[in-house]
């Protein structure tokens, strides 16, 4: 059992789960999983961290595949586009959603030390924005929402 955000859970079931949502989901819709999207899926989810895109393609080289940064970066953005992962735009990086095949919009809880991260809900939150955006007439186009602390773990170690 490893950490998924913060809580304990079996990590092998993870990752099988969510990739076996993101095989069905692309077979649902006529995407293309390939082989090089899947494997950035994979080493999110086996990392369960945020993770640039350039720490994604020294895993691969280390692996001895050719990738190359555009390479990466369309991957990244595909597992994005369709739910598979998300964005940090924190830390310019990137995490496995840990409720693929869901709708949602997460809030993010970032680990300052270890750069694990946590999905939390943020319907309340958005409510809020969207309250406070439509009373200063503004139009509100998209809400991301990333709290920076300490992990239980690295909260515990310090």
């Amino acid at each position: 059992m490893d950490t998924l955000g913060f809580a304990r859970h079996d990590h092998d079931a993870c990752i099988a789960q969510a990739l076996a949502t993101a095989e069905e989901s692309c077979a649902a819709q006529a995407l293309q999983f390939t082989p090089q999207r899947r494997r950035m899926l994979e080493i999110l989810l086996q990392e369960h961290r945020a993770m640039g895109a350039y720490e994604l393609l020294d895993v691969l080289r280390a692996e001895g595949q050719g990738a190359q940064p555009p390479t990466v970066y369309r991957a990244l953005d595909f597992l994005v586009a369709h739910g598979f992962a998300h964005k940090i735009e924190r830390l310019n990086a990137f995490v496995a959603c840990a409720h693929p095949g869901e709708r949602h919009a997460p809030a993010f809880l970032v680990c300052r030390s270890c750069k694990a991260v946590a999905e939390m809900p943020s319907r309340r939150i958005a409510e809020a924005v969207r309250e406070a955006s439509a009373g200063l007439a503004f139009v509100l186009d998209r809400i991301v929402v990333e709290a920076e602390g300490l992990c239980p773990r690295c909260a515990e170690a310090a």
